[in-house]
């Protein structure tokens, strides 16, 4: 995922339980196991409704006390991570319309 596209969404292989503050991903097909802090976890849970990136960034700046520079970076670096345990994908909206 070089450019990050508007939207993603998570993938089918993934499954997510909250504990407290934290959420464990779990990618069923690889069985690798990701462990998300509490902001993670509100990222990964937005994401879940399908919202745009955008959207999501507003949500977590207005709950969270972080400036927009971290956030982007925060967000950039997690997507990746994301990726990389292919636990998203790029959505295609106008596939479900």
């Amino acid at each position: 995922m070089d450019a990050l596209p508007e939207r993603v969404r998570a993938s089918p292989d993934a499954v997510a339980q909250r504990l407290g503050d934290e959420m464990v991903l779990v990618n069923l097909k690889t069985d690798r196991i990701l462990v998300l802090n509490r902001t993670g976890a509100r990222f990964w849970e937005l994401l879940c409704v399908h919202q745009e990136l955008n959207e999501i960034r507003k949500r977590l700046l207005q709950e969270f006390d972080i400036t927009e520079s971290q956030l982007a970076d925060e967000i950039a670096g997690f997507l990746t991570e994301l990726n990389k345990e292919q636990l998203i994908r790029p959505d295609d909206a106008s596939s479900r319309e």
